[in-house]
Parts: C-alpha cells; sequence; structure tokens
C-alpha cells in the first residue's frame, strides 16, 4: 500500500504521570503538581501539570529549579505499576480499533487505521472515538494526530495539546509542513538548529534546498533522511512487534558540562530514558553502557553486564551512575552524554509500555 493512502494516528496521553495523580486523588486537582525525584536528592521533573507549567515548570528540569519556579509545587515520586495499569487499559481501548499498534511508551502509540475493527473510513472520526472512550472510561485526556505517515502524525499530536485534534489530510501536508521549524525534524536538537541556521535553513522546508554538502557537514550521514522527511515523506510502517538489538539515549550539549553533579542527574535522566524504552518494548537488557564525549572530542564508553536481564529504572540508574565514575568527567568537560542497554531478551507476557519520562 502506498505511503500517501495510509491512514496514521499519533496518540499522546496529556502530562500522563500527573494526569494520573490528580486523577486518583481530588486533593491535588488544580494544583501545580509535579512527578519525580526529590530536590534533595537532585532529582529531576519527569512530568509537570498544567497547572504548574505555566510558572515555567518543564519535565527534564532539576527538582530544587522547579521549586524555586513554583515555590507551591506539589511533588510526587513515581508510582510506575498504577501508571502501567492505566496504560494497559489505554492499549486495550488502542487494540480494540486495530491490530496494528505500536507503543512507544507508557502513554504513547501510532495506530495504523487505515483498515480498522470499527470500520470506519475515517481516521479522524477514529481519532474522536479514541478520545472520547479513554476520557469516558479513563477520566483522562489524550491528543492525536492524524496524518498520512509517521512524522507528520506525531507533529500534529502535539500542535494543540492538551485534549488536542489535528489531522494533516495529504492535500494540505505541504501547508502543514510550511509552518514548521527547522527543529521539528527528528533529530534535530539546539546545537544541530544552530549548525543550520548558520547555512540559512530556518525552516523545515528549507532542507529542501540545502547545499547537498554544506548539510551533510551539519548532519552527516542523516541528510538524505531529513531531506526526505522535510518533503513529507515517510515510509515506514507501524510495527506491533519490532525486535530490537540495543536501545540508547544521548544528548550533545550547547555548552560542556563541568559539574560532576549535574552529569550524574543528566545521566539519571537519560537511563531512566533508556529504561521506559525497554518497557515500552517489552525488553530487558542485561548490560547498560555509558557513552561520553570529552571537549576535545575523545569518546569512550564503559560497560556492565548483569546476570538477570532488568527493566527497572532504577537499577539502570544506579548502574549508569557507578560507569560514569569510571571515567574522567569529574575532571574534564564533557559535551556528550549517552545511556545505552544492550542484550535485549523478551520481558514477561503481557508488559506494557512507559512512556519516556519526559511526558507531554
Amino acid at each position: 500500500m502506498a505511503a500517501a493512502t495510509r491512514r496514521i494516528i499519533h496518540v499522546d496521553m496529556d502530562a500522563f504521570y500527573a494526569s494520573v495523580e490528580q486523577r486518583d486523588d481530588p486533593a491535588l486537582r488544580g494544583k501545580p503538581l509535579a512527578v519525580g525525584g526529590a530536590p534533595q536528592s537532585r532529582g529531576v521533573v519527569a512530568a509537570a501539570s498544567y497547572e504548574a507549567r505555566a510558572f515555567g515548570v518543564r519535565s527534564a528540569i532539576p527538582m530544587a529549579r522547579a521549586l524555586r519556579l513554583c515555590p507551591e509545587l506539589v511533588v510526587v515520586r513515581p508510582d510506575f505499576a498504577r501508571y502501567r495499569a492505566v496504560s494497559q487499559q489505554i492499549l486495550e481501548i488502542f487494540r480494540s480499533c486495530t491490530p496494528l499498534v505500536e507503543p512507544l511508551s507508557l502513554d504513547e502509540a501510532y495506530l495504523d487505521v487505515t483498515e480498522n475493527l470499527w470500520g470506519e473510513p475515517l481516521a479522524t472520526t477514529v481519532a474522536r472515538r479514541l478520545k472520547a472512550r479513554i476520557r469516558d472510561e479513563l477520566d483522562l485526556t489524550a491528543s492525536a494526530g492524524v496524518a498520512p505517515n509517521k512524522f507528520l502524525a506525531k507533529i500534529a499530536s502535539g500542535w494543540r495539546k492538551p485534549d488536542g485534534l489535528t489531522v494533516v489530510p495529504p492535500e494540505r501536508v505541504e501547508a502543514f509542513l510550511q509552518q514548521l521549524p527547522v527543529e521539528a525534524l527528528w533529530g534535530v536538537g539546539p546545537v544541530t538548529a544552530r549548525k543550520l541556521r548558520a547555512l540559512g535553513i530556518e525552516r523545515l522546508v528549507d532542507v529542501r534546498a540545502a547545499d547537498p554538502e554544506g548539510l551533510r557537514r551539519a548532519v552527516g550521514s542523516q541528510a538524505d533522511w531529513l531531506r526526505q522527511l522535510a518533503r513529507g515523506e515517510d515510509p515506514r510502517p507501524v510495527e506491533p512487534q519490532r525486535v530490537r538489538k540495543s536501545i540508547s539515549c544521548e544528548s550533545t550539549y550547547a555548552e560542556d558540562l563541568t559539574d560532576f553533579a549535574a552529569m550524574r542527574a543528566e545521566l539519571e535522566r537519560l537511563a531512566q530514558r533508556s529504561a521506559e524504552m525497554l518497557l515500552g518494548k517489552s525488553l530487558r537488557a542485561r548490560t547498560v553502557t555509558v557513552k561520553l564525549r570529552y571537549d576535545d572530542f575523545s569518546t569512550v564508553t564503559r560497560s556492565h553486564t548483569g546476570t538477570v536481564p532488568t527493566d527497572d529504572a532504577a537499577d539502570i540508574v544506579a548502574r549508569a551512575q557507578a560507569l560514569l565514575g569510571r571515567t574522567a568527567a569529574a575532571t574534564r568537560p564533557v559535551r556528550l552524554l549517552g545511556v545505552g542497554v544492550h542484550g535485549l531478551v523478551g520481558s514477561e507476557p503481557g508488559a506494557l509500555p512507559e512512556r519516556l519520562p519526559f511526558d507531554g
């Protein structure tokens, strides 16, 4: 089936962890709330309610900073078992519509509804029904994007959060692309965006006319893929089952990290993301690897292999931070940090995905 004829929905729950906490505890409703680690232990914000976001509290910032931004902030430790149970209910709703469900995380998934069990010809109608069932059955809200491919659907789902629905039909793809900044491209963060802007690439569509050699110098082997996305093309199918050999998360920093405590906090964030991705794919890992790139661009890795595969976030964080101690990070500036998990095996039947801890 041609990619242009597909009907893809990306569903993303709104501030999922925080919304579940507010739903289950009436005393938290309407209050600025952050789910995450304790500020005394350099914890980070995993999710922030929309009331907290009004004060500038965002996912991935240190909890201590969040409390400075909002002194009345209520901090709640995450309860992943409870979030996972809600994820089961969400997935059951998705799979009542189509078997082509690709969970990305606890509260985020792609659905191919080109042909669906509800017999609905319009993907927009399917998305509305999914949102209504989530609201009526779970007392939660979700945002959805409808488009001919995964790339466009994911951008669309974040267009009108919370409780949004954005539809990008084939005839409106070009107009939609024309509105997007270059950061909308996958893999383009602040550092890469600055490189692209130095080449005169401000908008996503500017990539199309970019000098091929300049683009390749800026983004390396991703150049052809980004050019394809800039045309609104994404042939990847929705894959309910994918075999993965490894999972990794890394960040390159605009300014080198020199504070070891800050490095540990960043590593905690990346390790948690890796753990959540394991859960999202119902996998466990035997090996944890830490990757560092110093200010002179030299790169080192450190790995630890356990006897029992795990998907436990706390265990992966602890191992990653221990590996960090086996590097020269305490005495050298660091420009990149990464955490990978390898030696993947299937998790227990029925395991459910958990959202990367920085949710929408």
